[in-house]
């Protein structure tokens, strides 16, 4: 159905209802000679006459009164639909359907999660976990987790953790035979277990002053989360990498030793992304002032 139709048949109910040309016209907010004129060009249209008329009164046909009982029903569901779809814009409810990897959800969400549920009980946040960098419009997200060196530059990003460090961290076990390595390029000699992005296993980078050394490490095993790169280096498989603030306890505890540390300065961290857009459901804006790091 076209837009313009929609309107005529939207102007003929409330002629309808209100039985007066005089009263359908204030209530809608044109000029009565531009309501008879929306009203006899439907007719046309229809070859029906929908509105019988004389100088003191408005009614329907009987062709009039048979769409009327039809169509009511259905502009008020087309009412209804409309007030909620606003309602979107103003009022914290629905769906967001969000993209992050599991370090993301771990480390950004789920520390936040409780309040954020108590807070705003009509939202439901439908959380998909993957590795590397995800097309929010293509994958429909309403919006996504990620480091900030991977996010569109036409995106808009939200800071949601301070800045981050990566961690080279091997078990006491695993190093019991081995010796500590003490520059990157020391990991040839070393079993590594690798982080498989989309493109292929990610290359270690590491940068100390002035000088930066990608690493295409080898070994056993390549695993894509860094959850489950952590539980092989707890069990002595080889090296692995993970964020600093993941293992902090392990290396605190002497179940697992970092190396390298010197090697690793701060990354950009995590931000919340999403299409640039002008009006921003209300639900989204609640979910990124919640995740919004301080």
């Amino acid at each position: 159905m076209m837009r313009n139709e929609l309107n005529e048949l939207a102007t003929f109910a409330i002629v309808a209802r209100e039985r007066s040309f005089t009263r359908a016209a204030a209530k809608i907010g044109v000029s009565q000679s531009a309501l008879s004129h929306t009203i006899r060009g439907l007719e046309q249209r229809l070859e029906l006459q929908l509105l019988a008329r004389t100088t003191k009164s408005v009614a329907p046909t009987a062709a009039g009164a048979a769409l009327l009982k039809e169509l009511s029903p259905a502009l008020e569901q087309i009412a209804r639909a409309i007030s909620e779809a606003r309602n979107v814009r103003h009022r914290p409810a629905g769906r967001l359907r969000i993209v992050m990897s599991r370090s993301a959800a771990v480390m950004v969400l789920l520390p936040r999660l409780t309040a954020f549920a108590e807070a705003y009980p009509d939202i439901v946040l439908d959380v998909v976990t993957v590795t590397g960098p995800v097309d929010l419009v293509a994958g429909e997200f309403d919006a996504g987790i990620q480091l900030g060196e991977y996010i569109q530059k036409d995106m808009i990003a939200v800071r949601v953790t301070r800045e981050l460090r990566l961690a080279v961290i091997g078990s006491p076990g695993y190093f019991s035979s081995r010796s500590i390595p003490r520059k990157p390029k020391d990991l040839n000699d070393h079993r590594c277990i690798s982080l498989r992005l989309p493109g292929g296993p990610y290359r270690w980078e590491f940068e100390k002053g002035r000088k930066a050394v990608t690493v295409g490490v080898n070994g056993p095993l390549i695993i894509d989360d860094t959850h489950l790169v952590i539980q092989a280096a707890l069990a002595g498989a080889g090296l692995g990498l993970a964020f600093e603030e993941q293992v902090a306890e392990h290396v605190a505890k002497r179940r697992l030793v970092r190396v390298l540390e010197d090697w690793t300065p701060p990354i950009p961290g995590f931000f919340m992304y999403y299409p640039s857009r002008q009006h921003q459901p209300a639900a989204l804006a609640a979910l990124t002032n919640a995740l919004r790091a301080s």
